[in-house]
């Protein structure tokens, strides 16, 4: 058995368990391993019923009072029971689980695990695990690894599976040369990934992270520096006139660029007209005005007899822009053709896109990843813009270049990356910074306030509906979790809709729904169809909605800055004053330390610097951003140190060895390209 090997040929693992297995891109005992937890339960020493207090999750030591009582509460059985200890009763609960009746025993003890509730004035665990004294004993103060789950595949069962694939010795070879592993500390691969899964103590989780963040970072910064070596950089073969026409389009604009801009459009014009290829990242803040650059680049390509396409991330901001577009197109007076091109189309229009794509060479195309499918044949493509460039990879671009002649590319990103990390992250491109907001743009108003300021909120929002804005409520969770305690969207929209007047809309969005659901979700809401949108981070690449004035952010201690930032970046896009809310649940230092941050500064690169200096070693999964880059475990602004080190090494093994042709570099060249066709099949180009 090897890491190829499919997950049926684990015990227990049958065909109706793989495909749900499949639902979470696990097909392979290799993808098991590779299925991080993303956190660890603990559990603690047992405490009595007079020693726990409301609110914290406890291990409760008793014995019980009586024997347990099956009750029917609509239309379900409800068990309950109770433990006593001097004056003090814990009032246990159980929903659908008749037969405890018949295990538990009035006079025995037991340990209880769960969270305490107040409930009608009494302390209540519902649901709580019951353990035998000594079962308990054993497994306190180890780890439990916590896995993100789906519909039908439980913890329990994701440990067990991983548990049965690591009994398989040494699937993987360590590809890292022994000299960088000895350089760094780094445990060995296959002890790393037992570590992690099911980790002797904290000192092992750390160690093992430490190596599989190395891994990450080393591989990404060598996949990229690798195939920059083997290739050299493209003649550009596009000739465009030195006529000024953005500069002409600029003047009719009804407001001014800002300096930085203009900066950025320079660099652009100058890269097309150079004598290679453009490969440039625009990094610029939310609302800096990145997409008017990408207009007036496209229509400088059209003015010039050449075909231009945008790649958005999602259809509904695919759809936007097209509609933008098309409107920039009438306001300047323009004839060129705008053409969409999205999965979701009909057949019927999708071969009329083909055909008007082969037909008009001076078009300028808007689309997903429709784009670069098979079918889609361009005539003259001369430039390809990606929006976002963390939800697209390098292997995405280069298929645009299998399209005919290479295409210049340009990728803009709203994610603030301090430059020493994006020259690393994005080495195979050049790098402009739109560094300046637009004037007209309001700064958004922050505030950082405990649970108690949510009522006050709720009204709030209310009182903004009624000025006919919109609002955004941003939870962790898409519905309840037994491992972790936060908001989730399911019961918070219900939660909302008994706070809110009946006439106010409320939706719901979350990546778990399907695509079709969430372009038709976030088109009511553009169309102000719904008012107020419970959702996860789903929307931190999403359609302009410049009606939307509240971003209300539940937990927002357990999101990275960045991504909070990001998320506050959906709001502030029409003239109206927008607002930023920002819940935060915990009451330590650090926490209300991180969120000053963001309530001071709308400046998102200040914030990434500050976010890289607060980052602690001790936050291993809590606050790990999500988009940038797609990494399994490593964080950009926790791991930077990390991520200058794997770079550093990459620069000197490449410098001494470009061709990884050296015996001691063997493994780790034959790992890198099965690492590289690994990705490029999972993106399935």
């Amino acid at each position: 058995m090897d890491k190829d090997t499919l997950i049926t040929e684990i015990k227990g693992v049958g065909e109706k368990t793989a495909a749900l297995f499949h639902k979470l891109g696990i097909h392979t005992v290799g993808d098991v391993l590779l299925y991080y937890p993303k956190t660890y339960i603990r559990f603690p020493e047992w405490k009595r019923a007079d020693e726990v207090t409301e609110g914290e999750t406890a291990a409760v030591f008793g014995r019980l009072a009586g024997s347990p009582v099956v009750r029917k509460a609509r239309s379900m059985q409800v068990t309950a029971a109770s433990v006593r200890e001097m004056g003090v009763s814990l009032h246990l609960v159980w929903f659908r689980m008749p037969y405890l009746k018949n295990s538990l025993h009035a006079g025995e003890s037991y340990v209880f695990y769960g969270k305490v509730l107040r409930k009608n004035g009494t302390l209540t665990m519902e649901q709580p695990v019951v353990y035998a004294e000594e079962q308990y004993k054993s497994m306190e103060r180890l780890f439990f690894p916590v896995y993100a789950v789906s519909k039908g595949l439980s913890n329990n069962l994701i440990r067990k599976t991983v548990r049965a694939a690591l009994s398989f010795e040494n699937l993987f070879p360590d590809f890292l040369p022994e000299y960088v592993r000895e350089k760094y500390r780094l445990p060995e691969y296959n002890y790393a990934l037992k570590q992690i899964h099911f980790p002797d103590d904290m000192d092992a989780v750390i160690a093992a992270r430490k190596r599989l963040v190395f891994d990450e970072l080393f591989l990404f910064v060598l996949g990229i520096q690798y195939q920059k070596e083997k290739k050299e950089r493209e003649e550009n073969r596009f000739s465009l006139a030195k006529d000024g026409y953005a500069e002409e389009l600029i003047l009719k604009l009804p407001y001014e660029l800002t300096g930085a801009q203009q900066r950025v459009l320079e660099e652009i014009g100058r890269d097309m007209r150079g004598p290679h290829v453009m490969q440039r990242l625009i990094q610029g803040d939310v609302g800096s005005g990145k997409t008017i650059l990408a207009f007036l680049a496209m229509a400088d390509c059209a003015h010039n007899g050449l075909q231009s396409a945008l790649m958005a991330p999602t259809e509904v901001l695919a759809s936007q822009h097209y509609d933008s577009f098309r409107k920039l197109c009438e306001q300047f007076g323009l004839k060129f053709p705008v053409i969409l091109l999205t999965g979701s189309m009909t057949a019927k229009q999708k071969r009329d896109a083909y055909d008007r794509l082969k037909l008009f060479p001076n078009a300028m195309i808007i689309g997903t990843h429709a784009l670069i499918q098979e079918r889609a044949v361009y005539r003259k493509l001369g430039l390809v813009i990606t929006d976002e460039q963390h939800r697209f990879g390098v292997k995405q671009r280069e298929a645009f270049s299998e399209k005919g002649q290479t295409p210049h590319i340009l990728v803009m990103s709203a994610t603030p990356i301090p430059r020493t990390l994006a020259i690393i992250l994005y080495g195979d491109l050049d790098i402009s910074v739109v560094d300046e907001v637009p004037a007209r743009r309001l700064p958004i108003k922050n505030c950082v306030v405990d649970i108690r300021y949510r009522p006050k909120a709720y009204r709030f929002i209310e009182d903004e509906v009624k000025r006919g804005h919109q609002a955004y409520v941003i939870c962790p969770l898409v519905e309840e979790s037994e491992n972790m305690d936060a908001e989730n969207v399911a019961d918070y929209a219900a939660r909302l809709r008994e706070e809110l007047p009946p006439e106010i809309q409320i939706g719901i969005l979350h990546g778990q729904m399907k695509a079709a659901q969430k372009n038709e979700v976030m088109e009511q809401f553009a169309a102000n169809e719904i008012q107020v949108l419970v959702s996860t981070t789903v929307v931190e690449v999403g359609v302009n909605v410049p009606n939307a004035t509240v971003m209300m952010i539940e937990n927002a201690e357990r999101f990275g800055l960045a991504q909070l930032h990001q998320l506050r970046g959906r709001v502030g896009r029409g003239d109206a004053q927008s607002y930023c809310i920002m819940i935060n649940t915990s009451d330590t230092k650090e926490s209300g330390k991180r969120l000053e941050i963001l309530n001071r500064s709308n400046d998102g690169f200040e914030i990434a610097a500050e976010d890289l200096k607060l980052r602690g070693p001790g936050d291993f999964f809590g606050i790990r951003q999500s988009g940038e880059m797609q990494f399994a475990l490593a964080d950009i602004y926790q791991d930077a140190s990390v991520l200058k080190d794997a770079a550093d090494e990459v620069r000197e093994l490449l410098g001494t060895d470009p061709g990884l042709t050296m015996p001691e570099h063997e493994k780790l060249c034959r790992y890198l390209e099965q690492f590289l066709n690994d990705r490029k099949n999972r993106l399935n180009l």
